[in-house]
């Protein structure tokens, strides 16, 4: 395996889970990035601001990391840009076709044992492996 990373994958996971476990003790609420985005976009009242803190954190973090440990971000690219907004349209349909998104079935879901965000999460499993599988045996691995 040439991408093993124990060690940052679990600190990964472990802020995720934390993360999604103070977004239900405090909000109420499941972490699902896409319906948190949502609820930003179409706003109710009262809403508005801890999911507009929830998305500033992760863009703050993220900028963080990139500054604390850049080689975690350097990915080579090697797609068209058509594709990869077609892949982001591909992905957002999905999200709203399933409702909702990996962090809320996959994260949040799955630690529930909700029936729906366990085949929810298979079945983007499978599809994202499926699709991977077709773009790197027919395509060449680019698309």
């Amino acid at each position: 395996m040439e991408n093993f990373t124990p060690i940052s994958s679990t600190l990964g996971g472990l802020m995720i889970g934390l993360s999604a476990a103070l977004v239900m003790l405090f909000q109420g609420r499941i972490a699902g990035i896409s319906g948190i985005l949502a609820g930003l976009l179409g706003p109710r009242p009262g809403e508005v601001g801890w999911r507009l803190w929830f998305v500033v954190g992760l863009l703050v973090g993220g900028a963080v990391m990139v500054i604390v440990w850049p080689q975690g971000f350097a990915a080579e690219v090697t797609r068209s840009p058509l594709a990869i907004v077609a892949a982001g349209l591909l992905v957002g349909f999905g999200t709203r076709l399933g409702s909702g998104c990996t962090s809320g079935h996959g994260v949040c879901g799955i630690s529930r044992m909700s029936r729906r965000s366990i085949v929810a999460t298979l079945t983007f499993m499978a599809t994202g492996a499926l699709t991977a599988t077709v773009v790197t045996q027919f395509f060449g691995g680019v698309l």
